[in-house]
């Protein structure tokens, strides 16, 4: 496939490479990363796509496989190629299983930034990926242009009635799906906070944070950014929402588009440069943050240690609430509620008892252990729209595992949450999706709902 000249201007060929590796681009995947696997085997249990083909090119150690062929010179980057690279759900599961703790989460991004600088998008395909993440996403008052369409569409009746006149199902199945669970838009904390310098902690301060907002997360569950700032101030930390903060990238990097990382990346880290600790609430964005130096490995080396330096300071705010310390909450919720690990919050942050710790904390809640918690939904990123059919697969499996007799299901990711609903609607369930963060907030406002309610009749 021919590739434009405007693109090798832009990032040109890599010539440090072996003669025989048919990876033609700088920011190639790293040896390193496959160095040690010995193909045991331990990875295939964990791998969703594997469970479900049974296909040797769909694990973890076939996809290191073809990985390391390419840059051997054994084989090409192609169609081939491409399927099993794209197939993969980036869960990081593999990792966690694997005994030499191989990331092959690393080796997949990587490995797609060469496809898609080698067979760029093109047709239908090419024209919505450049919108969405290159014409919107990272255009905060374009997301809010979005934001406020969607607003208009679910207030002004214009959504009863579309899906009532079944319309809606001209679109594709696993569309009219997203659309049927679609949460309430709320005004993004971005805006709504934009002439506050700093959100000031209630009580003695204990600390100073910086929050990332996200883009897609401020748009579509800004009231869990508001329960985010919350639950800060409430626990002594003065919050800051830097407004020149954009996308984390992620998106962009799991989509192959790693140039597009960078930038974002490189904006963020300008953003948040005089931070204490940045706190994330969305398990893929701080993975994401938390990778930045790896996108500097080869290309722009003198952001390697800046990149470094700035993951350093990125802490989901679960981690951050329980090293610091907070506040349990006096009054009840009483709901049997289940957790759900995210799998860049589990298995790419190693962020898995602090969630579950809150959740024990707040009065009234029953926990009930699921199986395979820490199993992918299927949503990973925009998987669930690049391919629906196995997303969907992944999502029946993961269902399976939710107990029947719970009132919430909790996790910490947007993504999750999305697909978990649309799981929750598909298979006729009744549990409500919550951001564990939410649980707190709603707790602490119970608290002080029960307060005002006897200050005022101790007045009477």
């Amino acid at each position: 496939m021919m590739v434009k000249q405007a693109e090798i201007k832009e990032n040109p060929p890599c010539t440090t490479q072996k003669s025989l590796s048919n990876y033609l681009w700088k920011d190639h995947p790293d040896e390193n990363k496959w160095a040690d696997c010995t193909h045991c085997g331990m990875c295939l249990e964990s791998c969703p796509t594997y469970e479900l083909t049974g296909q040797e090119q769909h694990s973890p150690r076939g996809r290191v496989h073809l990985i390391k062929s390419v840059a051997e010179g054994k084989i090409a980057v192609n169609e081939q190629f491409m399927d099993p690279v794209y197939t993969c759900l980036d869960c990081r599961a593999c990792t966690t299983a694997c005994p030499a703790n191989v990331d092959v989460g690393g080796l997949i991004e990587e490995a797609r930034g060469q496809i898609r600088q080698s067979m760029p998008l093109t047709g239908a395909k090419g024209a919505v990926s450049k919108l969405f993440l290159n014409g919107i996403f990272p255009h905060q008052n374009r997301l809010n242009s979005l934001g406020g369409a969607l607003k208009l569409y679910q207030k002004s009746g214009m959504q009863k009635v579309i899906r009532k006149s079944k319309l809606i199902n001209v679109m594709p199945k696993h569309l009219v799906e997203m659309e049927a669970i679609m949460p309430k838009v709320h005004m993004p904390v971005k805006k709504k906070y934009k002439n506050e310098s700093v959100i000031p902690a209630k009580g003695t301060p204990k600390g100073d944070v910086a929050l990332l907002t996200g883009c897609v997360m401020d748009v579509m569950f800004s009231d869990i950014n508001e329960a985010t700032i919350n639950v800060l101030t409430r626990n002594g930390s003065n919050v800051r929402i830097p407004q020149n903060q954009t996308c984390c990238g992620a998106l962009h990097v799991h989509a192959g588009d790693r140039d597009s990382g960078r930038k974002l990346a490189k904006q963020n880290i300008k953003a948040f440069s005089d931070a204490e600790k940045i706190i994330v609430n969305a398990a893929g964005c701080g993975c994401m943050m938390k990778e930045y130096a790896e996108l500097f490995r080869e290309v722009e080396p003198e952001w390697h240690d800046r990149a470094v330096a700035f993951s350093e300071k990125v802490e989901d705010v679960s981690k951050y609430l329980y090293d610091t310390g907070y506040e349990k909450p006096k009054a009840s919720i009483n709901k049997r509620i289940t957790y759900h690990d995210a799998c860049h919050l589990a298995h790419g942050q190693n962020v898995r008892e602090e969630p579950r710790d809150i959740l024990l904390k707040i009065p009234g809640v029953e926990m009930v252990h699921m199986p395979n918690a820490d199993r992918c939904c299927g949503s990973a990123g925009i998987y669930n729209i690049t391919n629906p059919e196995m997303a969907g697969e992944v999502l029946e499996s993961k269902m399976k595992n939710v107990p029947d007799d719970v009132d919430m299901i909790s996790m910490g990711n947007p993504g999750c949450m999305l697909q978990m609903a649309m799981g929750v609607q598909k298979y006729g369930r009744n549990q409500k999706i919550v951001h564990t963060v939410q649980l707190l907030d709603w707790a602490y406002q119970k608290e002080r709902a029960e307060e005002e309610e006897n200050h005022g009749s101790e007045g009477n």
